[in-house]
């Protein structure tokens, strides 16, 4: 199987995340920044699943900006882009799962599934805060991609 790429609104979610961070007045992308981007872009998977869980833009932002005032992580790199090192895990956990999900791109539920198993990050404490485990994340993927089948 190929490496899988980026769809069209996986790919729209990283570049509105690193918007995001200029709102935020920050120099890096932070996985915080591409959860505040999947559900603002709100096309694909990924936003279905949140609002399944009734995670909004409204209530995630509250909550991330709590975990800032408490919180910075170090920054780090990726190519032009920059990000926090959980962002560079991120990626490589998101294309894992595209791999697992037998899916020729990366979209956004596996943006999604990769920020729940970044144990750590802001984006994988934000959710488990507002209750949305990996295990239930997954079930509902599985179920919105055999419905579309």
């Amino acid at each position: 199987m190929p490496m899988p790429r980026l769809d069209n609104d996986a790919d729209a979610a990283l570049k509105l995340a690193n918007e995001i961070a200029h709102e935020f007045e920050l120099e890096y992308v932070g996985t915080e920044h591409i959860l505040l981007a999947i559900l603002r872009h709100n096309k694909g998977l990924g936003p279905e699943v949140l609002k399944a869980f009734k995670i909004d833009e409204s209530r995630t932002r509250k909550e991330i900006d709590l975990l800032l005032q408490h919180d910075k992580e170090d920054t780090w790199v990726f190519g032009r882009l920059p990000g926090t090192p959980h962002f560079k895990n991120v990626m490589a956990i998101a294309i894992d799962e595209a791999i697992q999900l037998e899916a020729t791109h990366i979209g956004s539920e596996h943006l999604l599934l990769s920020l729940l198993r970044e144990k750590g990050s802001a984006g994988q404490r934000v959710l488990a805060k507002m209750g949305l485990s990996l295990k239930a994340c997954r079930e509902e993927v599985l179920r919105l991609l055999s419905s579309r089948q």
